[in-house]
C-alpha cells in the first residue's frame, strides 16, 4: 500500500522590483544659479545744517536704506552709517554729543531708526514748519526770481506741503503769483489751451514749457552770435600827411621886370594949396623934442644931452634943425611985402 503523494511546493510569482527612489540633489552639489547684479548706489552727501539741503539728505539716506537692507543688520549700524556724513559745524557736534553720552552711560542714546528720524527733525528743523512755510509764501521776499521754472517749482511744491495747502485755487494763485511777470503774462495770454484758475497740473506744465522754450531760445542766440563772422577790427591808422611841394630857386635874372607905373596926364593934377600950406605950418619931425604933444623944445621936461646920443640920432637931429631952418627962411619969404621984389 502505498503512501499518500507528497505536496507539491508552489513558489509565489517574482515580485517586480520597484526603481529606487530619486532623491533630490543637496544644495551644496547643485549647480549654482547665477545672482541678479544690483545697481552700485552712490553714497549720500556730506550732510550740510542748511536749511535747503536737511530733507534732501534725509530722504537720500531713506532710499538707501530701503534698497540695500542686506548691508545693515540693525539700528545700530544704520545710525553709525548715517552719521559718517555728518561733516557740517553743527551737524558734527551733534554727532560728538551723542557719542560723549555713550561713553558716560555705556548706551548709545538712540536704539531705534524711528527714534533717530525723530532727534533729526527735531535738532535741524523749525520747531513749527507749518507754520514758517506760510510766512514764506506769504511774504512779499518769494519769487522766482533768477531761477528756472522747475527749481522755482521745486521749491514751491516743499513748501505748499508744508503749509499744508489743499485747495487747487489757492494753489495757482500763490504759484502764479510768485512766477516771473512775463512768465505768467504769457500763460494768462494765451489764445487757445490757457489752464483753468484750479488746475495745478496745467498751470505746472505751461510755466515749464514756456520756460524750456526761453532757455532753448538763448541758446541758440549765443550759438547764432558766436559763429558769427565778425569783421577784424582794423588798426589805428596815422592820417596822411599833406605834402609839401618844393621848388628850386629861381634865378632874379629870369623873373621878368615890374612893368612901369601908367604916365601921368599931360594936363597935370590941380595943387592943392591949402593943404600945402597947412603942411608947411606944420613942425618937422623932431621939433618935439620927445615925441609929445602939448609943449615945445624950448619947455620939454627931457633935457637934450648931445653926448648921450647915437650917430643916428645925432643925423637925424641935424636934419630936423636943418629942415627947421628952411622953414623959417621960407616963412620969411613968403612975409615980405610986394615991393621988396621989384
Amino acid at each position: 500500500m502505498t503512501g499518500p503523494a507528497p505536496a507539491l511546493a508552489v513558489t509565489p510569482p517574482p515580485i517586480p522590483m520597484s526603481p529606487p527612489p530619486v532623491t533630490p540633489p543637496s544644495p551644496a552639489l547643485a549647480a549654482p544659479s547665477k545672482q541678479r547684479a544690483r545697481p552700485k548706489l552712490p553714497s549720500p552727501p556730506n550732510f550740510s545744517s542748511e536749511r535747503s539741503s536737511r530733507r534732501a539728505f534725509l530722504n537720500s539716506c531713506m532710499l538707501y536704506l530701503c534698497l540695500a537692507p542686506d548691508q545693515f543688520t540693525c539700528n545700530e549700524e544704520k545710525i553709525f552709517w548715517t552719521l559718517v556724513f555728518f561733516k557740517d559745524e553743527r551737524a558734527a557736534k551733534w554727532s560728538e554729543n551723542l557719542f560723549c553720552q555713550e561713553t558716560d552711560t555705556g548706551i548709545f542714546p538712540i536704539q531705534s531708526w524711528v527714534d533717530f528720524k525723530q532727534q533729526f527733525w527735531s535738532q535741524f528743523f523749525p520747531v513749527n514748519v507749518k507754520a514758517d512755510a506760510i510766512n514764506t509764501l506769504e511774504g512779499s521776499s518769494y519769487y522766482q526770481e533768477n531761477r528756472t521754472v522747475d527749481n522755482y517749482l521745486d521749491s514751491f511744491l516743499i513748501l505748499a506741503s508744508d503749509a499744508r495747502y489743499t485747495d487747487p485755487r489757492t494753489l495757482v494763485v500763490k504759484f502764479r503769483h510768485r512766477l516771473k511777470l512775463n512768465v505768467q503774462s504769457q500763460i494768462a495770454t494765451m489764445p487757445f489751451g490757457r489752464p483753468a484758475d484750479t488746475d495745478l497740473e496745467a498751470w505746472y506744465t505751461a510755466a515749464r514749457r514756456i520756460d524750456q522754450a526761453r532757455l532753448a531760445n538763448e541758446a541758440f542766440q549765443s550759438t547764432l552770435r558766436s559763429t558769427t563772422v565778425t569783421p577784424a577790427r582794423l588798426a589805428p591808422t596815422r592820417p596822411t600827411p599833406f605834402l609839401v611841394l618844393r621848388f628850386p630857386p629861381v634865378a632874379l635874372s629870369s623873373v621878368p621886370p615890374r612893368p612901369p607905373p601908367p604916365p601921368a596926364p599931360s594936363g597935370g593934377i590941380p595943387m592943392d594949396i591949402d593943404a600945402v600950406q597947412k603942411m608947411r605950418s606944420l613942425p618937422p619931425r623932431g621939433y618935439y623934442r620927445c615925441r609929445e604933444a602939448n609943449h615945445l623944445v624950448k619947455d620939454c621936461p627931457h633935457r637934450l644931452d648931445v653926448r648921450r646920443l647915437t650917430t643916428e640920432q645925432r643925423e637925424e637931429l641935424i636934419e630936423d634943425l636943418m629942415a627947421l631952418k628952411d622953414a623959417v627962411e621960407e616963412k620969411e619969404v613968403c612975409s615980405a611985402p610986394e615991393g621988396d621984389f621989384a
